[in-house]
């Protein structure tokens, strides 16, 4: 849960509803619902907003209970081995597995347009920075993005006394709507529940990831990238609206620092032209984009032997890559299976399919031999919608 712990806002609340933000274990009963019954914490499957906070209580509640053997090592390099592979671990440790299942979440893919990535930290930063935005009071803050992170950190730095634009490519700034509680049936019908929201499109990428994956390659790809795009959610809508400008429709240019060290962005605005705006600082809520070649905790040489489209593992029905033995879960899964793997609800799915193959082929060979599975710096669901 390390990033949920320290690259989440305070006050985040997920899009995702309670009964879709549950994670896997075998007797199915250790829900969110179940956690926050137990420790007292307000709870619905629909209607009430998940605070982060308690997500990841419930992630840590969750690894005592059913993973208590858990070292808790930071993995730096993993590399092949005549034997499998070679793990060396922060402290200078090293040891020999037989196979490794890489769970790292988002972490290594924080996304920052190219048009910026040159400005020093001081000057531009990225949402997942920013646990609090105390140090921003009184200054001129441009968010870019119109996302749950961008919403939520442009929230968040208003209300600690930053002036704040938000900036975005997007014409419009899409807003969920609260479900109606009960919901009509004739909604029920129209657009059935699923873990990554009401429709039937996404009730079939919910429940039919494994045939997602034999969809021809070029459709799987666009609709990762495409479906369930940036949006806020139903909760945002007081804490964003009317409290600071929302420019819509700007596509960035262009940036560099002035002498006096403020920033300077150029955008195409939405009717073509070219503008130009100023501020202290430039924070991008500008999402994750998995990229294998950003994931140094593999070694060059095995980044370099995994086979990968769009810079993402082309994986087999059970998760395991082209280097035989690593296994590959999460968000790095999804232009395999589909959008599910960017949510907590897919740990389920990547569990069952990953967990029977490895542990019996593992089975044939020695215990040293055994998985490993990495999760350091990793997150159990994307801060974003499946709700």
């Amino acid at each position: 849960m390390d990033m949920w712990r320290r690259e989440t806002p305070q006050g985040m609340f997920l899009k995702s509803d309670g009964f879709a933000s549950n994670i896997s274990e075998p007797s199915g009963r250790f829900t969110l619902r179940r956690y926050c019954e137990e420790f007292g914490v307000p709870y619905a499957d629909i209607g009430v907003p998940v605070k982060a906070t308690t997500f990841t209580d419930y992630g840590v509640e969750f690894q005592r209970r059913f993973v208590p053997t858990l070292e808790r090592k930071k993995a730096v390099l993993v590399d092949k081995a005549p034997t499998g592979f070679r793990v060396t671990l922060e402290s200078g440790e090293e040891f020999a597995a037989g196979k490794v299942i890489v769970a790292v979440g988002l972490s290594y893919f924080r996304y920052i347009p190219p048009q910026l990535a040159h400005l020093p930290p001081e000057c531009v930063s990225h949402s997942a920075q920013h646990q609090t935005a105390d140090q921003f009071k009184g200054r001129d803050v441009i968010v870019l993005g119109a996302g749950a992170s961008a919403t939520n950190l442009a929230a968040l730095l208003h209300e600690s006394g930053a002036s704040v634009r938000m900036v975005a490519r997007r014409r419009e700034l899409e807003i969920h709507t609260p479900m109606q509680i009960p919901r009509p049936w004739v909604d029920r019908l129209r657009a059935p529940l699923s873990p990554l929201g009401p429709g039937w499109r996404s009730r079939a990428y919910s429940e039919l990831p494994l045939l997602f994956r034999f969809l021809p390659e070029r459709k799987r790809l666009r609709v990762v990238r495409t479906y369930l795009g940036p949006a806020a959610g139903w909760f945002m809508r007081d804490r964003i609206l009317g409290r600071f400008p929302t420019l819509l429709g700007y596509t960035p240019q262009h940036a560099s620092v002035r002498r006096d060290g403020r920033v300077e962005l150029q955008f195409i605005g939405p009717d073509g032209g070219l503008e130009t705006f100023e501020a202290d600082h430039v924070a991008c809520g500008t999402g994750f984009r998995v990229d294998i070649g950003r994931m140094t905790l593999l070694s060059e040489a095995l980044r370099g032997a995994i086979q990968t489209v769009e810079s993402t593992p082309v994986l087999t029905t059970r998760f395991e890559s082209s280097v035989p033995g690593l296994y590959f879960a999460g968000p790095s899964a999804a232009n395999n299976f589909g959008p599910l793997l960017r949510f907590a609800a897919g740990s389920k799915f990547a569990a069952q399919r990953i967990a029977p193959h490895a542990l019996r082929r593992s089975e044939r060979r020695s215990a040293v031999r055994m998985p490993l599975t990495l999760d350091a710096l990793s997150t159990a669901s994307e801060p974003g919608r499946s709700g």
